[in-house]
């Protein structure tokens, strides 16, 4: 399962879950684009954050940004948020230490060397049990307005984290945004990052 992986994942590597659909245009090299807020996201210091960190990770789309009250042709758009779900995962008891088992016994069970064998043991036991996470997501969408507004690029990038720590992860999700970009169409692929010290 891979909620299980990126939740069980090493503390310093960040993982993220990447699908990214695209019609991207030939003749976009060099064009300009623009960030374009939502109405909550106007004026909010979180969200001009977020969208520094998506400009930075925006090189292999070739795009410039557009200067203020320049017209540009593409726009973008930058969704965030990191809900609190519940995932199972799978949870292994050792049977020994649960009172079922034995390890190495004496007298050889079944015919050990100098007396020594090996006693009966049973596979540790799985559970499944509910483990609250967050599910940070960066969602970064692009529409060419030579083209009516056609979407041309859409990406989300999930990682799963059993803290609350999106301003933390949403470097590497950028990052995986625009990892292989364009990409093909309807991809879908698992990342991983080392994260800095």
């Amino acid at each position: 399962m891979a909620s299980l992986f990126l939740v069980a994942g090493c503390a310093s590597t960040l993982s993220a879950r990447v699908t990214s659909y695209q019609k991207w245009p030939a003749n976009a090299q060099g064009q300009s684009y623009r960030i374009v807020p939502s109405t909550n996201q106007l004026n909010n210091l979180e969200f001009e954050s977020v969208a520094d960190t998506v400009r930075a990770a925006m090189g292999p789309t070739g795009l410039v940004e557009a200067r203020s009250g320049q017209t540009a042709r593409f726009d973008v758009s930058i969704n965030y948020e990191n809900p609190l779900s519940q995932v199972w995962v799978q949870r292994y008891y050792d049977p020994y230490m649960d009172g079922w088992g034995f390890g190495p016994a004496f007298g050889g069970y079944y015919g050990g060397y100098r007396g020594w064998g090996g006693g009966i043991y049973m596979a540790p036991s799985v559970r499944s049990e509910p483990v609250e996470v967050y599910k940070n997501t960066l969602t970064v969408i692009i529409k060419d307005n030579q083209n009516n507004g056609a979407e041309v690029y859409r990406s989300s990038a999930v990682n799963v984290s059993s803290s609350d720590n999106l301003a933390q992860a949403v470097p590497y999700l950028a990052q995986a945004v625009f990892d292989g970009f364009p990409g093909n169409n309807g991809q879908v692929r698992e990342v991983n990052y080392k994260r800095g010290r």
